[in-house]
Parts: C-alpha cells; sequence; structure tokens
C-alpha cells in the first residue's frame, strides 16, 4: 500500500522524513545510502543545488514521496522524463510503490543513476537517451520535475501515456500561469495541488490529456 504523505515541522531531518511517510528502516536505510551517493557524486555532477546538499530529506526525497498517494494505483507504471539525480523517480521506486522508468540523456547523470539502481538493487529500468530517441511504450503515470514549462512535458510524455493514463508534475509559483498556457495546445482534466514542501509551490495532475 502507498504510505501517505504529511506535513513535518522539522522537513531536513531524516527522523521527520520517517514520521511524515511511515516507511520502514530497510527504505529509511536504502534512501541513506541513496543521499550518500547524491552527495558524492555532487561533488563533481550538478545533481543538485550545492545550497540544499543539507535538505535532501525535506527538498528532493518528501518532494518526491508526496507524488506517491497521487498515482492512479500503487504499481502503476511510471516515467520519469529527464530524471538527472532520480527525483522523483528513484525516490518513488525506493518508497516501493510504482514500475518506475527512468530517461535521461545526460550520460553523466545516467551512469550515476545506473550506479544507484545496481547499489540498491532497483527494478528499475533506465532509458539513457533523449525521450524523443526513446521508442514510445503504454504508462499509467509521467512525470518530470524541474525540466521545462507544462506544455513540453505534456509534449514529451503524451506519446507514452495510454488512455486513462495522468501526467503529474511538480510545479514553482507560475503553475497556474502554465496550466492556462498549456490549453492553447492540449485539452485535459487538472488538480493544482498544493505541494507540503513548498507555500509556493504546486502538483499540477492532469488526465484525459489530448492535443486541442
Amino acid at each position: 500500500m502507498c504510505a501517505a504523505v504529511t506535513t513535518v515541522a522539522a522537513p531536513d531531518h531524516k527522523t521527520a522524513f520517517a514520521a511524515a511517510t511511515g516507511v520502514s528502516r530497510e527504505t529509511l536505510g536504502r534512501l541513506d545510502a541513496y543521499r550518500a551517493m547524491l552527495l558524492e557524486a555532487n561533488r563533481s555532477l550538478a545533481l543538485i543545488g550545492k545550497r540544499t546538499e543539507d535538505e535532501i530529506w525535506s527538498r528532493h526525497f518528501l518532494d518526491s514521496a508526496q507524488l506517491l498517494p497521487l498515482l492512479p494505483r500503487p504499481d502503476a507504471r511510471l516515467i520519469d522524463v529527464g530524471s538527472g539525480a532520480g527525483f522523483p523517480g528513484l525516490v518513488l521506486a525506493i518508497l516501493g510503490g510504482p514500475r518506475v522508468e527512468l530517461i535521461e540523456n545526460n550520460m553523466k547523470k545516467a551512469a550515476f543513476l545506473a550506479a544507484v539502481i545496481d547499489r540498491l538493487q532497483l527494478d528499475v529500468v533506465l532509458h539513457a537517451k533523449k525521450v524523443e530517441a526513446v521508442r514510445p511504450f503504454a504508462a499509467d503515470v509521467a512525470t518530470a520535475r524541474a525540466l521545462g514549462s507544462l506544455s513540453d512535458l505534456i509534449r514529451l510524455t503524451i506519446p507514452f501515456l495510454h488512455h486513462g493514463g495522468v501526467g503529474i508534475f511538480p510545479k514553482g509559483r507560475n503553475a497556474a500561469a502554465e496550466l492556462e498556457a498549456a490549453r492553447i495546445r492540449y485539452r485535459f482534466d487538472a488538480e493544482l495541488i498544493q505541494s507540503r514542501t513548498a507555500e509556493d509551490a504546486h502538483i499540477v495532475r492532469l488526465a484525459n490529456i489530448r492535443r486541442a
């Protein structure tokens, strides 16, 4: 079952993350190993901002974990486009949620993702290429974090979403404006959900996505 996510008082603390998500000690241990690999790799790769290294549990892990209850079902097939450091895809996979496939074009970042997948023995598929070069397959969920405008994300992911598939995209303060801009080219049913990790951030959940 998917663990519910709640707001925490001390978002940069591992114990607070555990309280917010209800995950097991084993899962926390895997996330801790992921965190250590991320900090090591971030010395040479621009995976996350240096200023957020002390906030990984909240800024990145909890921010990713809050998507879990929004999936259409726990075992959904999910594609994470432009995975970068692995958010939200790898976190969701570690939490034992969906069947995750990552798409990352940067070879150095893809090598990092492959190392984490191998180290943690995750059942995750990695496509180390541009999303346009990946042969479309039927996915239940598409997500992407800090990759582009909502219109661009729809354009990149719509070939993968089967009828009934949903897009779940974390967005910042301009989420509502991006929604309106996307309606020029696409039709969809939209939910704008307040982020539980930042007051000025939202999660855009789209269903019944189709071209205008």
